[in-house]
C-alpha cells in the first residue's frame, strides 16, 4: 500500500540516553525481553479494563495472549501481543518522545552511576522499550489501536532518527521485532529457544497471560496474591516483586494478606531496599496496582494508600469493586476507605516488629516519608511517634527512638530538646548546646527541613513538650537583675550598632565557653528552616534574632570595662559587629561582609601579638 515515510530526529536527550544505552556494558541485557514482555502485558491490561465497557473492541478474539518467534537465520525475535494497541499519534508520543521529563531523571540517574545501566534504572523510568537497542541492532514496532483499521510502523536503528509510516496489520494490538546483533563470546545467545525460556522463567512467570513460544506455554500465570503465602517460596515472591516493581534488587520485607468479613480482598505489598531513583520526580506514580477478581483495574492506586507510603509495591484484589470503577468514584468509596485504613494499620504492625538492623536499613531509606506522615496523618500520628529515630548529642552514630530518649531524661526534665541544621558535626559543636552539655541534657539533632515540622506538629511526646534549644529561654540558669543592670548600658549600645541585622541584646542562657550566638523566638523559625525555604523560592518574611552574649565571658567583661572609661570609643563598635559575625558564623551562617569580618579578626592577632612579645621582651630584660 501506499503511505507516507515520515523521518524524525531524536530528541537530544533521548539521543544521550540511547547512545548509553547501545554502548553500554551492561551485564544483564536480558532485562530487554522482561520489560518487552511488560510491555506487552500492560498493553492487554489496558484493553482488558477498557473492554468490560466496549466489548466490541475484542474483535471475535477474546484470547489475551503474548507470543515469542524466533528465526535463527535471520537472527530476529519478535514480541507480539493483542492487547490495546497504540495509534499514529500514540506512537509518536510514546515511542518517539520516549518517557517525556523521565529522560533527564535517567540521565542524572546515570551519571551518578558513573555511566553503569542498572537493570532498575530501565524499568524506574519508563524507557523499558529502549532497552532493546543493547541487543539489536535494528527494532521495528508495527501497532494497530483497538477499534481502528490503520496500523503504524516505527523503525530505528538507534543512530539518531526513527521512522514512522502507515503499514497494514491483520489484528489488534502490537508485534516488536528486533534484529539481534552477533552474540558475544561467552554470552547469551537470543535466538536461542532455551535462552528464551530461562528468562521468561526467571523474570516473567507471574505475568497474567500466557507467554508462548512455538506452541509452548513458558509461564505459569499464578496470580501470587491469592495463594496461601505458606504455598510461597521466598524466590517467587522475588521474581514477582521484580516483575510490578521494575527494581532489580529483592525487596526488604513483604506483607501478605487476606482479609475476609464485611470486606473480603487479597493484598500483597512489598517494601523496597532502596529509594526508587525517580521517587521524588514530580508525577512519579504509586506502586499498588487495583486488580478485582484478578481483572487489571488500574496502577498508580492513590486512594490505597496514602502519599507517605508511596513508596511501597504491590497489588491489592477486591472482589467485591464495581469495575466500572473510576479514579474520582475510588475517592468516595467506603470499600476503598477501609481497604485503605486496614492496610495503613498493618503496615505500621510490620514497620513496628521489625528487627533493629533491618528497620534502621528501612528508616535510612524511607524515615524521611514517615516524618512527612506524622504531618498529614492525625489518626495514626501516635502510632507513627514511635517509629521516629534520630541521632543525638550522646548517641554517637546510632539513630534512637523516642522512647529510648525519654528513658534517659533527668527526672526533673519537662522538656525533649531538639537543635536542627544541615549536619550533626555542626550541630554537635553548635553554642547552642553548652548549657544543655553542662547541665548533662540529651539533645535531639535534627538535620532534615521536615523534622522542625515533625516536632511542631507532635508538640509533645510521653508528655513531654519539645523545645529547640536555639530559640527562647533554656530556662536552665537563673541570670542576676545585678549582673542585668551592669550590663544593660553595654548592650543597649551593641543593640544600637546592630539594629537593622537584630531584635535584642541579652545575657545569654545557652552559652557557658562561646562569647556569643543567635537565637530565635520561640515561635519563629529556625535559622536553618528560614535558609531551607529560601533556597526552595519560598518567599519569608525578614526575620531577626536575639544576640546572646556571653556575660561571663572575659571579651564581654573587658568590653563593659571599656565602655566605662570611654562610651564613645570606636572599638566598641567594631567589636560588636565582631560580636555578630562570629555568632553568624557560630550558627552555619554566612557573614555579609567577609572583607571587614577578616580585617578585624587580623587586628586582633596582630595586637594580641604585640602584647605577648612585649611581655616576652620585658620578661628577658
Amino acid at each position: 500500500m501506499e503511505s507516507k515515510r515520515e523521518v524524525h530526529e531524536f530528541k537530544t536527550e533521548v539521543q544521550q540516553l540511547l547512545n548509553l544505552i547501545i554502548h553500554s556494558l551492561y551485564s544483564h541485557k536480558e532485562i530487554f525481553l522482561r520489560e518487552l514482555v511488560s510491555n506487552a502485558s500492560d498493553a492487554i491490561d489496558k484493553l482488558r479494563f477498557k473492554s468490560q465497557l466496549e466489548p466490541g473492541l475484542l474483535e471475535g478474539d477474546p484470547e489475551f495472549k503474548i507470543e515469542i518467534a524466533l528465526d535463527k537465520q535471520a537472527r530476529t525475535i519478535s514480541i507480539s501481543d493483542n492487547g490495546i494497541g497504540m495509534s499514529h499519534d500514540e506512537v509518536i508520543e510514546n515511542i518517539g518522545t520516549i518517557a517525556k521529563s523521565g529522560t533527564s531523571a535517567f540521565l542524572q540517574a546515570m551519571e551518578q552511576n558513573k555511566g553503569l545501566v542498572r537493570p532498575e534504572l530501565i524499568g524506574q523510568f519508563g524507557v523499558g522499550f529502549y532497552s532493546a537497542f543493547m541487543v539489536a541492532s535494528k527494532v521495528t514496532l508495527i501497532t494497530r489501536a483497538a477499534g481502528s483499521t490503520l496500523a503504524t510502523k516505527w523503525e530505528s536503528s538507534g543512530d539518531g532518527a526513527y521512522s514512522v509510516e502507515e503499514t497494514e496489520k491483520p489484528s489488534r494490538g502490537t508485534v516488536v521485532t528486533l534484529e539481534l546483533k552477533e552474540a558475544e563470546e561467552g554470552g547469551q545467545d537470543f535466538c536461542d529457544a532455551g535462552v528464551i525460556k530461562g528468562i521468561v522463567k526467571r523474570h516473567s512467570d507471574f505475568v497474567s497471560y500466557p507467554i508462548i513460544l512455538d506452541g509452548e506455554t513458558l509461564n505459569s500465570m499464578k496470580a501470587i496474591w491469592t495463594k496461601n503465602k505458606d504455598e510461597v517460596t521466598d524466590d517467587e515472591y522475588n521474581e514477582f516483586y521484580k516483575h510490578i516493581s521494575h527494581d532489580w534488587n529483592p525487596p526488604l520485607t513483604r506483607l501478605h494478606m487476606h482479609f475476609e468479613g464485611t470486606t473480603e480482598y487479597d493484598a500483597l505489598l512489598f517494601i523496597p531496599a532502596h529509594t526508587p531513583f525517580d521517587y521524588f520526580r514530580p508525577g512519579r506514580k504509586h506502586g499498588v496496582h487495583l486488580y478485582c477478581k484478578r481483572v487489571f483495574i488500574m496502577d498508580d492506586c492513590q486512594d490505597l494508600l496514602p502519599e507517605y507510603l508511596g513508596f511501597i509495591q504491590g497489588v491489592v484484589d477486591a472482589p467485591d469493586l464495581n469495575l466500572n470503577v473510576s479514579r474520582e468514584i475510588l475517592q468516595h468509596d467506603p470499600l476503598v476507605r477501609n481497604i485503605r485504613k486496614n492496610l495503613v494499620k498493618r503496615v505500621i504492625e510490620l514497620l513496628s516488629g521489625m528487627d533493629k538492623d533491618k528497620y534502621d536499613a528501612f528508616f535510612k531509606e524511607f524515615g524521611q516519608m514517615l516524618k512527612v506522615g506524622i504531618q498529614h496523618d492525625y489518626e495514626n500520628r501516635e502510632k507513627l511517634s514511635k517509629l521516629l529515630r534520630y541521632r543525638t548529642s550522646k548517641s554517637g552514630d546510632a539513630l534512637i527512638p523516642l522512647d529510648e530518649y525519654v528513658s534517659r531524661m533527668h527526672s526533673d526534665q519537662d522538656s525533649i530538646y531538639y537543635i536542627s541544621g544541615e549536619d550533626t558535626a555542626t550541630l554537635i559543636n553548635s553554642p547552642h548546646l553548652e548549657r544543655l552539655k553542662e547541665k548533662d541534657i540529651e539533645v535531639l539533632l535534627m538535620t532534615e527541613p521536615v523534622d522542625e515540622w515533625v516536632a511542631q506538629t507532635l508538640g509533645t511526646y510521653e508528655g513531654k513538650a519539645f523545645k529547640s534549644a536555639e530559640k527562647g529561654d533554656l530556662n536552665l540558669v537563673d541570670i542576676d537583675e545585678k549582673t542585668k543592670d551592669s550590663f544593660a548600658p553595654l548592650f543597649a549600645l551593641i543593640k544600637e550598632e546592630l539594629k537593622d541585622s537584630i531584635r535584642e541584646v541579652r545575657a545569654s542562657t545557652h552559652l557557658t565557653d562561646s562569647v556569643a550566638c543567635l537565637s530565635g523566638d520561640t515561635y519563629q523559625l529556625s535559622g536553618y528552616l528560614e535558609k531551607m525555604l529560601k533556597s526552595f523560592g519560598q518567599k519569608v518574611p525578614e526575620i531577626k534574632r536575639d544576640l546572646e552574649l556571653n556575660t561571663g565571658h572575659p571579651v564581654l567583661v573587658k568590653m563593659r570595662t571599656l565602655y566605662t572609661k570611654d562610651k564613645e570609643d570606636p572599638v566598641l563598635k567594631d567589636y560588636s559587629l565582631l560580636l555578630y559575625d562570629m555568632a553568624v558564623i557560630a550558627a552555619g551562617g554566612k557573614v555579609e561582609n567577609p572583607a571587614r569580618f577578616s580585617k578585624a579578626v587580623g587586628e586582633l592577632m596582630s595586637n594580641a601579638l604585640d602584647v605577648e612579645t612585649l611581655m616576652t621582651d620585658a620578661i628577658t630584660v
